[in-house]
């Protein structure tokens, strides 16, 4: 599938990357993101500050045993102590940061000396010439100069960095953003919930929707009776043009995401 205002394809679920670093051991975790493939997801969602740049570091052989596969990672939030950290650098650091917030706190920065760098980190990390969708990470309109965070975006599209760009993000700072007339770039990854439905702010504002996220957690914080795969099920039908992000740390539950993309393919 194509995501609309891009040359993009991805898998009707993309898979988030976020919680990677809690597998386990790294022989683990490639053995976990090989099966993903294997369940036929081609898009993973990434970030330098997930796993404190673990997360892009393991997914680079996967990526390179399979070409097709395609990648959305992110720019703007940082590991505390850099992304170049040893696992038991990052371990402890996360657990101490369970005593001390300070301590595994994100550095935010959306400065463009500091995405440039950061943008040939990511390559460097994810062992790819060129990242298939680039996005600013939780941007808010005040942090943010738009216009020159969008030319050299461009420039990085031009030079074959970056197929694609835009920003991760919750509705309501989209909302804020869009507010002030301000564009993000072509695509936009945003929170969304079945009962709050954020994520109509897109075709409110003439965008389509692309790639969604959030549904579980947002039905568990709900305290909504309905199983994890009829919310799955709900959250397809609702973005029926564009793909959901899900994560599991299991291996075992990855078929369960093909076997619901069958049934609902099925009953469309």
């Amino acid at each position: 599938m194509i995501l609309k205002n891009t040359s993009v394809s991805v898998s009707r679920f993309v898979f988030g990357t976020a919680s990677l670093f809690n597998v386990g051991r790294a022989q683990e975790r490639l053995n976990l993101l090989s099966a993903v493939v294997d369940a036929g997801f081609s898009h993973f969602d990434t970030a330098p500050y997930y796993g404190f740049g673990f997360a892009e570091r393991d997914l680079a052989p996967v990526l390179k045993a399979n070409p097709h596969v395609t990648v959305t990672t992110k720019v703007g939030i940082y590991s505390p102590g850099g992304e170049a950290q040893s696992h038991p650098g990052v371990f402890l650091r996360k657990a101490a940061g369970r005593l001390v917030k300070s301590i595994s706190r994100p550095e935010i920065d959306f400065s463009i000396a500091r995405a440039k760098s950061t943008l040939e980190g990511s390559l460097r990390r994810l062992g790819r010439d060129c990242i298939d969708i680039y996005t600013l990470h939780e941007p808010e309109a005040s942090l943010v100069q738009f216009d020159e965070w969008r030319n050299w975006m461009e420039a990085c599209v031009v030079e074959g960095k970056v197929r694609t760009f835009g920003a991760a993000l919750t509705a309501d700072r989209l909302e804020g953003i869009l507010g002030k007339g301000l564009d993000v770039g072509p695509f936009v990854q945003v929170a969304d919930s079945l009962d709050k439905k954020e994520a109509d702010i897109l075709p409110l504002n003439g965008r389509p929707f692309q790639i969604t996220y959030g549904y579980v957690s947002a039905a568990l914080h709900a305290g909504t009776a309905t199983s994890v795969p009829q919310v799955l099920r709900q959250a397809l039908q609702r973005n029926s043009e564009g793909a959901v992000i899900v994560s599991s740390t299991k291996i075992s539950r990855l078929g369960q995401y093909a076997a619901l993309l069958t049934e609902v393919e099925r009953d469309r």
